[in-house]
C-alpha cells in the first residue's frame, strides 16, 4: 500500500491529506503568477489572469491591460482587452460569469469567451469616492458582492442578476479602512465581519445595525489582519498581527482553537480547506493546520494561488495544478499500511483471485466471520469513488465486484451509479476538457449543472454523449444541449443565413423538446431576421411560430399559419395585429385574401365594432348587409332622430339590394317609431317605444284605448284573426267582462267563440263562458258546453247529433248529484238504438 499513500501527510494521529497532481499547465508562455491577479472558479472552473498594476514595473507590458482566460488546464479559451476603468478585483460567479469590479463601484459581466454580458453600478457614493477593497462571495440568492468605499462604507448586493445594493451600517469611530473584512452568508441572509485592529464588529444586512463581536485569543492582539469563511459559512478563522489563527464556528460562540503560525506578517491567502482544516501561504510556504492544533507545512517551489473547495483546496502554480484535499475516510481505512479494515482485506481478496491463489478463500472467510462483506464492498466503492486515476478506480471496483458474489441480496444500484459517474468524472477530467471535478463535488454540482458548464464551454458533443450514456430524458438533455448550440450558432455573423438554417433544421429535427421560436428569438437579438423566419418554417407550434412572424412584419405569413393552426384566437391576434398596424385600406386589401379570417373579422365586428363592418360591406358594395348594420346601429342609440335616420339608411339600402320586403318592413318601422313617440307625448307617464306593433296594441288595450289601438290596427294593417285573438285576451285578464261581451257582438268573430270561452275560463269566470258557449261551432258544442259545466244542454245536442259517443262523454261527466241526467242519457241512447 505504500505506493498509495505516498502523498499522504499526517495530521494528528488519524487524519491524512494529501496532495494530487491534476494537470501539468501549459499557460503558453512561461508566466510569473506573483506578477498576476489571478481569479479561479470553484468546481474545476476557468482561471482568468490580469496583470497587476503593483507589479507593473516587473512586467514587460504597455497600454490597456488584457485579461486571459484559461481552462484549468491550462488551455487557452479567450481573452479580454480591457477598455473600461481600473480594474481592482475580479472573480468567476455560480454561474462561471467573469464579474470584474471597477474602482468607480461598475461592475461587468463577461461569459468564458470573453463577451460582454451587462453591467451595473454599485453606488453613486462608490463612484463618488472610489472602492478600496471588494468581495464576491456565493449565497442562496447566487453571487453577491461587498465593496468597502473610500468613506469606509460598505455596499452590498447578494445578486449581481437582480442587484439591489443596499448600504450597511456605519461603524462607529472608524476613520481608516479596517484591518480585515469578509462576508458571511447564512441561510438567505449576508453578514459582513469588519476588523477594526483588535476589535470585530459583525454588520447585519436585513437588521442594518453594527454589532460588537469578542472573539476569544488566548494571548493578546493588536489587530485581526486576516478573515478567512469556510466554504458552506459555517466556520470562521481570524488571524491576528501576533501569528495566532482562532478557528471557530461563525457566529464566534464556540472556539475550535488557536494555534500560533510563528509568523507575523498578513499572510497572501488565507483560506478554509474543506471544513476541517485552514491553509496560509507565506512566501512559498503552505501552512495547513487543523482543527486539533495539528500542522502540516509544505514548501512551495513556485507562487502560487488558492482556490478553496468544498472537500479541499486546488493549488495553481506556474507549471502545476494540484489538490489538496483530507484522505477520504473509505481511502483511509483500504490504504493505510498495516490496515486490517473490511475494505483492505476485501481488496486483498481480490487481488489472491486474480493471482489463482487459494489466499483469497482466507480473506473472504476472515471477513465473514465479523459478518462485515457487505461493509467491505461499500468501502471499496466509496473508495473508489473518490479516487482520479482509473487504475485505482478499476482496481476497487474490481474487489467490489468479488465481495459482490458473496452477498447476492445486496442492492446492485449504488455500485452502478458509482460506475457511470466515474466514467463521466474521468471524461470531464480529461486534459480536452479540463474539469477536475472530484466526487463529492459532483454530487453537490448534480449532472444537471455539470451539462450546463459543458455547454457554457462548447463542448456539446461530450454534453449529448454523457446524456444518452446516463439515459436523461431529452427533456432535460439532449434537446436542451442542442437548443444551445444552435442559439451559439445564430449569433455567429459571418455564415450563411440558408446553411445556417438547413443545418440547425438537420441536427434538431422535431424532437421533443426544441423549440425553434426560442432559437429564432435569438436570432433576431443578434441582427439575423431573415435567419429567424426561416428557422420559425421548422417551428411546429404555432402559438410560438405567429407572434414572432408578427414581430418580424411577416404578416400574410402569419394569417397563413395561424389558419392552419385551426385555433381562432390565434387567428383573431393577427387580426387585430393588423387592424392596428395597418391603415383601413391596406388592412381591408389584406384580409381579403383570407377568407376564413375575413369571415372571423366580420363576426367579431358585429360584435364589437360595428361601424368598421359596415365601412367593409360598403367598400364590397354589399347593400344588403349594410342595411343589416345600419338596422343594428339604430337601436344602439337612445336618440330618436339618429334611429330614424339609421333606418332610412337602412330601408334605401334594402331597395339597392332590391329586397323589397325588408325594405317595406324598414319603413313601418319609421312609422311605428314616430306613431309611439306621439303616444308617448300624448300620455307621459307610459312607455312605448322600443315595443313591437303586438306589445303597442296590447298596452293600449290594457290602458282601454281602444279607439287608437284599432286605428294603430287599421295604420299597419293587422290581420282581423290576430287583432281579435289579441283584444280578446287582454280583456279576459284586465277583467273587463262588459267590453268583451260587447266586442263579441260587434261583429260576427273571425276566429269564432271558442277563443272567448277559453280566455274566460282561463282567467277564472265560468259564468261569462257560459254567454259563449251556445255561439261556438256545431261540432264544439258538446265539448265546451261540457267545459263550462252545461251537461243538459250537451247531452240535448249530442241527442240532436245522434252522436252515441257525444253522450258517452257527457255521462262520464255526472257524477252523484246528476243521476237524474245520467238516467235521461241512458234513454238517449237507448232511442238512438
Amino acid at each position: 500500500m505504500t505506493l498509495f499513500t505516498a502523498d499522504w501527510s499526517p495530521l494528528g494521529k488519524k487524519e491524512y491529506y494529501r496532495r494530487t497532481e491534476l494537470y501539468s499547465i501549459e499557460w503558453g508562455e512561461q508566466l510569473n503568477l506573483s506578477d498576476y491577479i489571478v481569479a479561479a472558479g470553484q468546481f474545476g472552473g476557468p482561471v482568468a489572469i490580469v496583470r497587476d498594476d503593483k507589479q507593473i514595473q516587473r512586467v514587460q507590458f504597455s497600454g490597456k491591460p488584457v485579461i486571459y482566460i484559461f481552462s484549468s488546464c491550462g488551455q487557452a479559451i479567450s481573452s479580454i482587452k480591457w477598455k473600461s476603468g481600473r480594474l481592482i478585483h475580479m472573480a468567476w460567479s455560480s454561474t462561471e460569469e467573469l464579474v470584474c469590479v471597477q474602482d468607480d463601484g461598475g461592475v461587468l459581466l463577461y461569459d468564458l469567451f470573453g463577451n460582454h454580458q451587462s453591467a451595473f453600478s454599485m453606488s453613486q457614493e462608490a463612484k463618488d469616492t472610489k472602492v478600496l477593497e471588494c468581495k464576491i462571495f456565493n449565497g442562496n440568492y447566487g453571487t453577491g458582492i461587498a465593496i468597502l468605499t473610500g468613506s469606509y462604507r460598505i455596499f452590498l448586493t447578494n445578486n449581481i442578476k437582480d442587484p439591489r445594493v443596499r448600504r450597511l451600517a456605519e461603524i462607529p469611530g472608524l476613520e481608516a479602512p479596517p484591518s480585515s473584512w469578509a462576508v458571511v452568508v447564512e441561510d438567505r441572509e449576508s453578514k459582513v465581519y469588519v476588523a477594526c485592529e483588535a476589535w470585530l464588529y459583525r454588520l447585519d444586512q436585513s437588521e442594518r445595525r453594527c454589532i460588537q463581536m469578542n472573539p476569544s485569543f488566548d494571548s493578546p492582539i493588536n489587530a485581526i489582519i486576516e478573515i478567512a469563511v469556510s466554504w458552506d459559512g459555517q466556520h470562521i478563522a481570524l488571524f491576528s498581527d501576533s501569528g495566532a489563527l482562532w478557528t471557530g464556528s461563525s457566529d464566534l460562540e464556540k472556539k475550535y482553537c488557536e494555534f500560533d503560525t510563528k509568523c507575523k506578517s498578513r499572510p497572501q491567502q488565507l483560506v478554509w480547506c474543506g471544513t476541517g482544516a485552514v491553509i496560509g501561504y507565506w512566501q512559498n510556504i503552505l501552512l495547513l493546520v487543523g482543527m486539533e492544533k495539528d500542522w502540516i507545512n509544505y514548501v512551495m517551489d513556485t507562487p502560487v494561488f488558492l482556490i478553496p473547495e468544498l472537500d479541499g483546496v486546488r493549488i495553481i502554480g506556474n507549471m502545476t495544478h494540484e489538490f489538496l484535499q483530507k484522505v477520504p475516510d473509505a481511502v483511509s481505512e483500504i490504504f493505510r499500511i498495516g490496515s486490517l479494515a473490511p475494505g483492505a482485506l476485501l481488496l486483498e481478496a481480490s487481488k489472491e483471485f486474480q493471482r489463482k491463489s487459494h489466499k483469497a478463500d482466507e480473506y473472504i472467510r476472515m471477513i465473514r466471520e465479523k459478518d462485515q462483506l457487505e461493509i467491505a464492498v461499500q468501502q471499496c466503492i466509496q473508495a473508489a469513488a473518490h479516487e482520479t486515476l482509473p487504475t485505482t478506480q478499476k482496481m476497487l471496483l474490481r474487489a467490489a465486484s468479488f465481495g459482490k458474489c458473496f452477498v447476492p441480496e445486496m442492492d446492485s444500484e449504488t455500485f452502478v451509479k458509482v460506475c457511470q459517474n466515474l466514467r463521466v468524472l474521468n471524461a470531464i477530467r480529461d486534459h480536452a476538457v479540463g474539469l477536475p471535478l472530484s466526487w463529492m463535488q459532483l454530487e453537490y454540482l448534480t449532472i444537471p449543472m455539470l451539462l450546463d458548464r459543458l455547454v457554457l464551454r462548447r463542448l456539446y458533443c461530450l454534453a449529448i454523449r454523457i446524456c444518452q450514456y446516463l439515459k436523461v430524458p431529452d427533456m432535460q438533455g439532449a434537446s436542451r444541449i442542442l437548443k444551445h448550440w444552435a442559439c451559439s450558432k445564430v449569433r455567429q455573423t459571418q455564415l450563411d443565413d440558408d446553411k445556417v438554417a438547413k443545418q440547425i433544421a438537420n441536427k434538431l429535427g422535431f424532437n421533443p423538446g426544441i423549440s425553434y421560436s426560442e432559437i429564432a428569438t435569438e436570432a433576431v437579438e443578434h441582427g439575423h431576421t431573415q435567419l429567424a423566419i426561416k428557422l420559425l418554417d421548422f417551428e411546429p407550434r404555432a402559438s410560438e411560430q405567429v407572434p414572432l412572424l408578427m414581430k418580424l412584419k411577416q404578416n400574410p405569413q402569419a394569417m397563413s399559419k395561424a389558419i392552419e393552426s385551426g385555433d381562432s384566437d390565434l387567428v383573431y391576434s393577427v387580426i387585430l395585429h393588423l387592424r392596428d398596424t395597418m391603415t383601413a385600406g391596406e388592412f381591408h386589401m389584406t384580409i381579403r385574401n383570407f377568407p376564413e379570417a375575413y369571415s372571423l373579422f366580420l363576426k367579431f365586428c358585429k360584435e364589437q365594432d360595428l361601424e368598421r363592418l359596415r365601412d367593409m360591406f360598403y367598400q364590397e358594395d354589399d347593400y344588403g348587409n349594410e342595411a343589416n348594420c345600419r338596422v343594428m346601429e339604430s337601436y344602439l342609440t337612445a336618440r330618436i332622430e339618429r334611429r330614424i335616420s339609421c333606418l332610412k339608411c337602412a330601408s334605401e339600402g334594402y331597395r339597392k339590394a332590391k329586397n323589397e320586403f325588408s325594405a317595406t318592413q324598414t319603413e313601418d318601422e319609421i312609422k311605428l317609431i314616430k306613431y309611439q313617440t306621439k303616444l308617448e307625448e300624448k300620455y307621459v307617464e307610459q312607455k312605448f317605444l322600443d315595443l313591437s306593433l303586438h306589445q303597442t296594441i296590447q298596452q293600449l288595450l290594457i290602458d282601454k284605448l281602444h279607439k287608437l289601438a284599432d286605428e294603430l290596427r287599421k295604420e299597419f294593417k293587422v290581420p282581423d284573426k290576430r287583432f281579435w285573438w289579441l283584444k280578446i285576451t287582454v280583456l279576459a285578464e284586465t277583467g273587463d267582462w262588459l267590453e268583451l261581451d260587447k266586442f263579441s257582438k260587434y261583429k260576427k268573430s273571425p276566429i269564432g267563440y271558442e277563443p272567448f270561452v277559453d280566455v274566460c275560463l282561463k282567467n277564472g269566470n265560468k259564468y261569462e263562458a257560459q254567454k259563449y258557449a251556445s255561439k261556438v261551432r256545431d261540432e264544439n258544442k258538446v265539448k265546451y258546453y261540457i267545459k263550462v259545466g252545461l251537461l243538459e244542454e250537451a247531452a240535448k245536442v249530442a241527442f240532436e247529433q245522434k252522436n252515441k259517443m257525444a253522450l258517452d262523454m257527457v255521462q262520464s261527466q255526472c257524477g252523484i248529484m246528476n243521476r237524474a241526467l245520467a238516467e235521461k242519457i241512458n234513454s238517449m241512447k237507448a232511442q238512438l238504438g
